[in-house]
């Protein structure tokens, strides 16, 4: 704390201003240029256009705290960032964190997975072991642990996965144990998978934020509640994404999905004041996917139905992101739904398909060309 507030200081000496609801990230405008910076604890980054004007910002900020340049950055926290400015595109990976891991849990020669999680897994707690061998309970909490990491950085793909595990790390069972094991042979296929972002995208997808939201209704066995999926995608590739059971029952499948689109907009609202402040407002307001139209009809009519008014609050915080212009719900049939790999365990076609969307490597359905979708169907009659 006494290192962030020395900092921040600093900062706001210099002039920058934080973006967002965000304390770790500021802007700065010299010369007409942007300033772009972030910071996690004492690792910094710091982009802008102009050469001249972000090396004398950098020489400013060493000599203040006696720091080290690093050049162009090609790690940061363990991730791996390769850009081609040639081609504009940027690629964030975690392929050496992921060699280290199959390493150290014996599974570098293993044989790879199709999928993190076998289709149509469900964990429970009938399966726990209440004393778990302190071996193999170290074992899985370093799995468990491991796999966050990954997760919260450069793989959505595993968030469905990881979100089961950890549910189970206090006592952890057989099936919990051989579920973990499952998804690291998983990691053994995929541990070279990046996220790319790309200037090769639609013009009207350039620097526009969407995404998708999708529930598992009464998916948790042990407590019926339901789960919850988004990803919010930006210039051809995730930036966020969450997976995690919710915190009450939901009575219907369209109360699920409610309460995951409020989950949803919140991200969307935390997003769209961070891309205003680093000079990339959203005019437009922001497309979400959703397949439930109960859901879409809710937010859009103002109608007090008896089997919806206990989720009030919910209703009006997505509908007020609606009337304000925040976000859009829009419909979308189900199998292009890529936040549904993020609520359960998929079949490999499905989860491939879903996974290389978010991963960038693949076009979203509704924004290939017609002609491109009739150019695949037919390839596939074929």
């Amino acid at each position: 704390r006494a290192w962030h507030t020395t900092m921040s200081a600093f900062l706001k000496r210099e002039g920058c201003v934080t973006a967002g609801f965000e304390k770790s990230m500021w802007t700065l405008e010299q010369n007409g240029h942007k300033i772009l910076l972030a910071a996690h604890i004492d690792d910094f980054i710091i982009a802008c256009a102009d050469r001249a004007t972000l090396d004398a910002f950098r020489l400013r900020l060493l000599k203040a705290f006696a720091g080290t340049y690093e050049g162009a950055v090609q790690t940061y926290l363990g991730c791996e960032i390769e850009r081609d400015l040639v081609k504009g595109t940027t690629r964030l990976s975690q392929t050496h964190y992921s060699i280290d891991v199959l390493k150290t849990f014996g599974h570098w020669d293993s044989t790879p997975a199709p999928t993190p999680m076998v289709p149509n897994t469900r964990l429970c707690k009938e399966d726990c072991d209440m004393n778990p061998d302190p071996t193999a309970h170290r074992r899985y909490r370093g799995i468990v642990g491991s796999l966050g990491y990954l997760v919260n950085m450069t793989r959505p793909d595993l968030a469905w996965a990881y979100s089961e595990l950890s549910k189970y790390v206090q006592f952890p069972g057989k099936p919990h144990m051989l579920a973990a094991e499952h998804v690291l042979r998983h990691l053994r296929g995929t541990y070279t998978k990046y996220i790319q972002y790309s200037r090769d995208i639609p013009s009207t997808l350039r620097n526009v934020l969407w995404g998708a939201v999708d529930s598992d209704w009464a998916g948790d066995t042990d407590t019926r509640r339901s789960h919850t999926g988004y990803v919010l995608m930006l210039n051809g590739g995730a930036i966020s994404w969450k997976s995690r059971r919710q915190d009450s029952v939901s009575l219907s499948t369209s109360e699920a999905e409610y309460v995951a689109a409020s989950q949803c907009g919140q991200e969307v609202l935390y997003l769209r004041e961070i891309l205003r402040d680093f000079f990339v407002p959203q005019i437009k307001a922001t497309c979400i996917y959703e397949d439930n139209l109960a859901c879409i009809a809710m937010s859009e009519n103002p109608v007090r139905r008896k089997y919806s008014r206990h989720i009030d609050i919910r209703r009006y915080f997505v509908r007020e992101l609606v009337l304000q212009g925040v976000l859009r719900l829009v419909a979308l049939r189900t199998h292009l739904m890529i936040a549904d790999a993020l609520t359960k365990s998929l079949p490999s076609t499905a989860h491939i398909q879903h996974r290389e969307v978010m991963f960038g490597t693949r076009p979203f359905g509704p924004h290939e060309t017609f002609a491109g979708r009739l150019l695949h169907e037919a390839a596939a009659a074929a």
